[in-house]
Parts: C-alpha cells; sequence; structure tokens
C-alpha cells in the first residue's frame, strides 16, 4: 500500500458507505448537482479527487485505474469502512471495476455512471488525436462534452464544464490518464464477479451507450442491472440530477434492508 491519502470529504452518517469517483474532465465537484439531494440518512458518500485532480492536482503518481483502487482501498482502510459500495463515473467506473477485481469481499455493490468498460476504449486516427491533444487544447475538451452529450447542451454548460476541466485537472496528469482508462484491458479480471453490478447510461452518449454496456457490462457481471437514461448524455449528475439519485439510490437501498428499486418504465430499463 502506499501512504497516499486521497483528498476527500464525507457528506452524510448512514451505515451504508459509498464511495464516488469522478471522471476524466473533473475533480470531486462533478458531483456537485446531486449532492443536495442525496439520502445521507441511509448513506454515508465519501467524494475523492483522484491523483492529478482538484486537491491531489499536484500529487505524482503512474495515474492509471489499479494504482486508484490502490489508494482507494487504502482511503477506505483509513475511514473504518470495511464494507461499502462505489459509484463511478466514467473513468471512475473503470476504477470502480477495479476495486472490483482487487477486493471483491469488500465491494458491496457497484454502479457505473457511463462508465469506461473493463476492456478499456480503443481510440485511433482523428479520434485518438482529438483525446490526445485535449490535454492542451480547450476546444478540443470542449468537442469531445458536445459530441458525449448528443450536441444538445447549452454553449454556456460547455464552456463552464471546460473551465472547471482546466482548473480542477493537471495536464500532465490528465493526458496520462487517458492510456490508463482507453488502453487497459482487464475485463478478464472481473468476468463473472458476483458483485452486483449497475450501469447506468445516457441515451444520448454516442461513445458509452447503453448498447456498449449490454456488451460489456451486462455479458461479464451476472448480477447485473442496466438503466438507460433516454434524456442524458454522459454527464447524467448534470443532465439529469434527480432521475440519477433515485436510480442509483434505490439500486444502493436494496442491500440495505430497505425497499427494492420500482420497475423503471419499459423504454428506460434493462432487466438483469
Amino acid at each position: 500500500m502506499t501512504s497516499f491519502v486521497l483528498p476527500h470529504e464525507v457528506h452524510g452518517d448512514g451505515a451504508h458507505k459509498v464511495f464516488a469517483v469522478h471522471g476524466w474532465f473533473a475533480d470531486r465537484s462533478a458531483y456537485a448537482a446531486v449532492l443536495p439531494d442525496l439520502d445521507r440518512t441511509t448513506f454515508s458518500y465519501a467524494l475523492v479527487d483522484l491523483r492529478g485532480y482538484g486537491d491531489a492536482r499536484d500529487a505524482s503518481g503512474s495515474y492509471t485505474t489499479a494504482e486508484a483502487a490502490t489508494d482507494l482501498l487504502e482511503l477506505a482502510d483509513r475511514l473504518g469502512w470495511h464494507r461499502f459500495s462505489v459509484i463511478g463515473h466514467s473513468m471512475g467506473g473503470a476504477v470502480a471495476q477495479r476495486v472490483a477485481a482487487a477486493a471483491p469481499d469488500r465491494l458491496r455493490r457497484m454502479v457505473g455512471v457511463s462508465p469506461v468498460p473493463a476492456s478499456g476504449v480503443p481510440l485511433a486516427g482523428e479520434q485518438g488525436a482529438l483525446f490526445t491533444d485535449a490535454a492542451h487544447r480547450p476546444e478540443y475538451r470542449r468537442a469531445i462534452i458536445d459530441f458525449t452529450t448528443g450536441g444538445r447542451r447549452p454553449a454556456a454548460w460547455l464552456d463552464r464544464m471546460v473551465a472547471r476541466s482546466l482548473e480542477r485537472s493537471d495536464a500532465r496528469a490528465f493526458r496520462s490518464w487517458l492510456d490508463s482508462w482507453a488502453g487497459d484491458d482487464f475485463h478478464t479480471d472481473v468476468v463473472g464477479s458476483e458483485v452486483p453490478a449497475l450501469a447506468v447510461a445516457g441515451g444520448l452518449d454516442p461513445a458509452l451507450s447503453p448498447e456498449v454496456m449490454r456488451r460489456t457490462w451486462m455479458s461479464w457481471y451476472p448480477r447485473a442491472e442496466l438503466v438507460a437514461l433516454p434524456f442524458a448524455g454522459h454527464y447524467a449528475m448534470d443532465e439529469c440530477p434527480l432521475e440519477l439519485i433515485r436510480v442509483v439510490e434505490d439500486f444502493l437501498r436494496a442491500d440495505t434492508g430497505g425497499t427494492a428499486a420500482e420497475p423503471a418504465p419499459a423504454d428506460e430499463s434493462e432487466p438483469a
């Protein structure tokens, strides 16, 4: 284990402990839009900053999903959380799956919000250049966010998302993280995992779509569920925060003795 401690903030005092891990474009402020309406009686949420982001912007490291999982497990030990759930957005979804591979006995439930598959996301040609050069070209970051939200979001929101990304991430780390989440294939380490796993995919996201989740998440995890949010793209926390909270907390609550999730409308939910 490393001595590095992930910067974090804990909200709530519920018995069900939950880590929330951000994606490639943001630090823990990625969850700002959902934070006011979380169930803090049932759950305790720990929002973290991965190396190279937020309060860990200057932290050195390999900037890999495997390293992040180790960091998360060490933080769990420091917090006294023997068992916990993990929510991961995009790149953070790959981190959650790394935790499932490394310590399945400690993981109660796993949620991926537009999660990067454990098989990675091959990028080549112009697309590869767009993502690679986004580390130093704000207009490329904007183009990626616009594309993955279906080209439907206001210009001011796109600008704000880019500004936050630039402010809250280190460009060198940002570039290094890409090599890990896009290039690492560890899906053989998680295939058949019995950890209950929920994938939430945006219907407007052409990159990590519900169909991608069917081919990956749903085929790997025997206890998997898929919920499609038809009016969300890649950033459900911002695009439809209340719907996201309901879906995620119903799934998590099913492990606490509470009421299980009610069936979603037929066009929004995929049965396990």
